[in-house]
């Protein structure tokens, strides 16, 4: 029987031909990184292969490591094994990883999001035999609004909120959401103002993306100063001691999960932004089908339903467990039963 070209082990996505890992949760002697997110760049492996774009990003995040970054489509080839990156369109620098032995390919995606936000290079294409795809937002109830007329409530709230006299906080994940809502902020309704954790990783980026202007919040910020501003937070200060110093204040989430009848009462948001830097259901499917791929491989979120959907689509689809976890907070709700609460149902 001939052996799988990757192969799922305890370790992570394992190619063994080149002895090789592909975004490894636990530590190896060689890793191949497709972005930046904490649940597929871990610290603890020899070395690392990624993007260019994702180098300064995982340097920052992990600390002194043996990084290599590669140009998209270039390729590189380890025992025979001619690996190479292509947009995945999830955030900055994240890839698809094409991997190719003895005429056979198979693409892992890592994350991914078909639509342009702008910020990121957009998702390609990539034909393939067998196509290992995420699926965190793998139900039919799951289907985004395009983004400018998402980013125009944002600016509308705010704009609002500044009238009445108060703060807009936003929560976003720190790597990706973050900046992806700054970017399409519009300055001249007040003041952009960021949590620490926001600041900085904005920074390592600004050379490669241009954003509007941003005023970090310290201990020494006056709360006269910032007043009627919109806040970028990551959603761990929500309900800290951080964010009493910006009273009077309303909150904002920009989620794919807000798409949840109940989940903004549950995390205790005052609005929600239906946004997210996955696929959503049509997404995914489209995505599938334009690879050519006949097996497909589903990995984190609702892989079981989803799996078995394209299944009874035709394809030879199954489940492999990870443990990648999703960013913006979203494995909380992926395993969360009343998570099924929503409209569209289940497949």
């Amino acid at each position: 029987m001939r052996q799988s070209l990757l192969a799922f082990n305890d370790k992570g996505i394992y190619c063994a031909q080149a002895d090789v890992y592909l975004d490894p949760w636990r530590a190896v002697p060689k890793a191949i990184i497709t972005h930046g997110h904490s649940d597929h760049a871990r610290w603890g492996h020899g070395s690392y292969i990624t993007h260019h774009q994702n180098v300064p990003i995982i340097q920052h995040r992990l600390g002194d490591i043996i990084v290599t970054g590669k140009n998209w489509g270039e390729t590189f080839t380890i025992n025979g094994v001619t690996f190479s990156f292509h947009p995945a369109g999830h955030i900055i620098g994240s890839a698809q990883v094409r991997v190719e032995y003895k005429g056979e390919v198979w693409v892992f995606t890592g994350d991914y999001k078909t639509e342009d936000d702008g910020i990121s290079t957009p998702y390609e294409v990539v034909k393939c035999h067998t196509f290992i795809t995420e699926n965190t937002f793998g139900l039919p109830a799951f289907k985004w609004l395009p983004q400018a007329e998402v980013m125009a409530d944002v600016n509308a709230w705010w704009a609002q909120n500044r009238a009445e006299g108060q703060t807009s906080v936003i929560f976003a994940y720190t790597l990706g959401k973050a900046q992806r809502i700054l970017k399409y902020l519009d300055p001249s309704i007040g003041k952009i103002c960021t949590h620490g954790a926001v600041e900085n990783m904005t920074n390592v980026l600004r050379p490669m993306i241009t954003f509007p202007e941003t005023t970090l919040i310290t201990r020494d910020t006056k709360k006269e100063d910032i007043a009627g501003s919109i806040v970028i937070a990551p959603p761990s200060a929500h309900g800290t001691p951080w964010i009493k110093r910006l009273t009077p204040y309303v909150t904002g989430s920009a989620s794919g999960w807000m798409a949840f009848r109940g989940a903004r009462k549950r995390r205790a948001i005052d609005k929600g932004f239906v946004m997210s830097d996955h696929c959503d259901f049509q997404g995914l499917l489209e995505s599938i089908k334009a690879t050519g791929a006949e097996k497909i491989i589903c990995t984190h979120g609702y892989s079981d339903i989803f799996s078995a959907y394209l299944r009874e689509l035709g394809y030879d689809a199954r489940t492999e467990h990870t443990q990648y976890e999703g960013d913006e907070g979203e494995v909380e709700a992926v395993a969360n039963p009343e998570a099924q609460d929503t409209e569209g149902g289940a497949l």
